[in-house]
């Protein structure tokens, strides 16, 4: 979806992705000092450029509004409809433990199983040789089966899988809304299933100083939706009113929607953070500043990117001047 694949001619494509020798993806990022080989990575400049072209693809725009929904698109929908019937076969089981229900591994082992052939099937023939390279995000973007939890490295696996099927040519410019409003919104959706069947915990989560416990990206590109709005304003959100007549059509306000059932009590002081955003003046300030804090908090945090795994899609090498 960047600039460059935006130029290439569809004749082209095939040969760029058959000349690729794939790689199973492995870390890099081992120790703290290792944080600067992934800032000047091309992974991070691909992923940051993804993320970027996504968030400009759905400014002012609906989840209701009209966009193209490709065969691929159709089959990553399928892809994470299985993923909800596994955790349907797997109830939890009774166990002493509150929270980090074990049956969440057997749930996983069913996807690590599974996973390549899961991505074969969202593959085309001439791509499909990519399929081990790109199920290892796939895998990753659910959560850790050791320690039962999930958090914003789970979540940008699966942005990363998905930029993963632009490169190959599997998702294109046209599929860009979709890949928002109904890829990513389903993937949401499978993923609060799993947090709340299995209860699992927030990983490296700061509590109510961080900006929810699981999810950073559907703020993103939910307060994008919302600049150029004639009417609903950052202040706005909060309102239960707000919330229940227009969640259908904004990422934001469902996400808003799904804390509030999770959690009791004042939102500012359960979502401090979110609370805070309800004084800026204008969504595009809300969108620029999320996107600040997501650098500064996910993406240029050890903790999180020690787990991203680099491959020959996401390269650990070094941008091209």
């Amino acid at each position: 979806l960047s600039e460059k694949n935006r130029s290439t001619n569809e004749d082209e494509a095939p040969e760029a992705t058959a000349s690729i020798t794939y790689m199973v993806p492995r870390k890099e990022i081992s120790m703290v000092c290792d944080m600067e080989k992934w800032r000047r990575s091309q992974a991070y400049a691909d992923y940051m450029g993804f993320i970027l072209t996504l968030n400009e693809a759905v400014k002012g725009k609906k989840l209701t509004c009209e966009y193209q929904v490709s065969p691929t698109v159709e089959k990553l929908l399928e892809l994470l409809a299985t993923l909800e019937r596994w955790i349907n076969e797997t109830p939890p089981v009774d166990q002493p433990s509150r929270f980090g229900n074990k049956a969440y591994r057997t749930w996983y082992a069913k996807l690590d199983q599974e996973a390549e052939s899961l991505v074969s099937a969202v593959l085309s023939a001439d791509t499909c040789a990519a399929a081990p390279e790109i199920a290892v995000y796939l895998k990753e973007s659910v959560g850790n089966s050791t320690r039962i939890d999930y958090g914003t490295g789970h979540e940008a696996a699966f942005a990363a899988f998905l930029c993963c099927l632009c490169k190959v040519g599997a998702l294109r410019v046209e599929d860009q809304l979709a890949i928002v409003f109904k890829v990513f919104v389903r993937y949401l959706s499978v993923m609060r299933k799993l947090q709340t069947t299995y209860r699992m915990e927030p990983a490296g989560s700061q509590g109510v100083w961080g900006l929810d416990d699981f999810q950073f990206l559907p703020f993103i590109w939910g307060s994008s939706q919302f600049v150029g709005h004639p009417t609903l304003e950052p202040r706005h959100f909060i309102e239960d009113r707000v919330v229940n007549e227009h969640h259908q059509d904004y990422i934001f306000l469902e996400c808003i929607k799904f804390i509030n059932e999770m959690k009791t009590g004042p939102f500012a002081e359960h979502s401090n953070q979110l609370w805070n955003i309800t004084a800026v003046a204008s969504w595009s300030k809300v969108n620029q500043g999320l996107i600040r804090m997501y650098k500064a908090e996910c993406l240029e945090k050890f903790p999180v990117i020690q787990h991203f795994k680099f491959g020959s899609l996401l390269s650990v090498q070094p941008t091209k001047p």
